[in-house]
Order: structure tokens, then sequence, then C-alpha cells
């Protein structure tokens, strides 16, 4: 399995601070994808077992999800991965342009993201898109949490109103 890029992001799953691991070699192509350089197996960095885990050992106890954005074609290596992230008390998500995934990467997961990219109907942030932000242990749907409330006024670093 081969990554793009590695970042710590605290957006993409709700109250988590995760590492986020971005997988090259994505065979669904969704039209409208903002990162086809995604799609060519094999490219970016080979995620070694040993790469891996010392990433989890350095950020253990300051991130509390390791997420990966695909991957689900490679079912046995990630179903490992994700094992080992739980192991080692982490909480783990996917975001796939599947609907359905493999039941062994699925029993290792805590959050999923189902449904492929269709610009017509937005992300999670859309209360029309098609895709799905599921707590896997009871199946419920929690795209509401990544709705914002528009009453709610937010502020930049600056102290000012943001309209």
């Amino acid at each position: 399995m081969y990554y793009s890029e590695f970042t710590v992001t605290t957006q993409e799953v709700p109250g988590e601070i995760s590492l986020c691991l971005t997988i090259t070699g994505c065979p669904i192509h969704c039209k409208g994808c903002h990162s086809p350089y995604l799609w060519k197996p094999g490219s970016g960095q080979l995620l070694t077992d040993r790469l891996y885990h010392d990433l989890l050992e350095r950020y253990q106890g300051q991130a509390s999800c390791v997420l990966f954005m695909g991957g689900e074609w490679h079912p046995k290596e990630l179903a490992h991965k994700l094992e080992e992230a739980k192991s080692m008390g982490y909480n783990t998500c996917l975001y796939t342009g599947k609907d359905k995934l493999d039941s062994q990467i699925t029993r290792q997961l805590t959050w999923v993201k189902y449904g492929p990219w269709k610009s017509e109907k937005g992300g999670l942030d859309s209360h029309g898109t098609n895709q799905r932000f599921i707590k896997v242990a009871t199946n419920e749907l929690l795209n509401h949490l990544f709705i914002k409330n528009k009453n709610v006024k937010t502020y930049r670093i600056t102290g000012k109103k943001e309209n």
C-alpha cells in the first residue's frame, strides 16, 4: 500500500485529532474528483509496517484517531493497519467512495464515510449529500456533525466577526 501524504487533522472526524493517511491507487475514479493524482497505483511512498508503527508511536497520547483516505482496495493490509491502531488505543476511520466494505475492514473501524464524490450533491457539509458518515458499532448516521449552524457566529483569530 502506497500513500501520497500524511497530515494531522481536526476537521475530518468530529471531536478527534486524526492521523490522516491518503492512500494512492484509487480505482473508483469519481467524476469531478479533486485528487485524480491519487488514481495511479504505486505512486507516492510505500507505507511499510515499520513506518506506520513509528507514526503511531510518535503521536500516541496526542492524536486520538487514525484516518485512512482510501485503501479499501487493499482489504487485508488495511484491516491489519487498522487493527494495529486500535491495539494502541486509537479510534479508526475510513473515507471510502464505496457504499459497502469488506467485513474484515469494517470490524476494525470506529467510523466510516461511505459514498462516492458527486459534485452536484456536495460533501458531508451539505444537506443533499449522498455521502454518509456512520458510527460503525451502532450504525448511527452522524452527518449532522458536519452541518454548520447558520445561527452561530464564528470569529477569526483576530477577534473580528466573520460573515
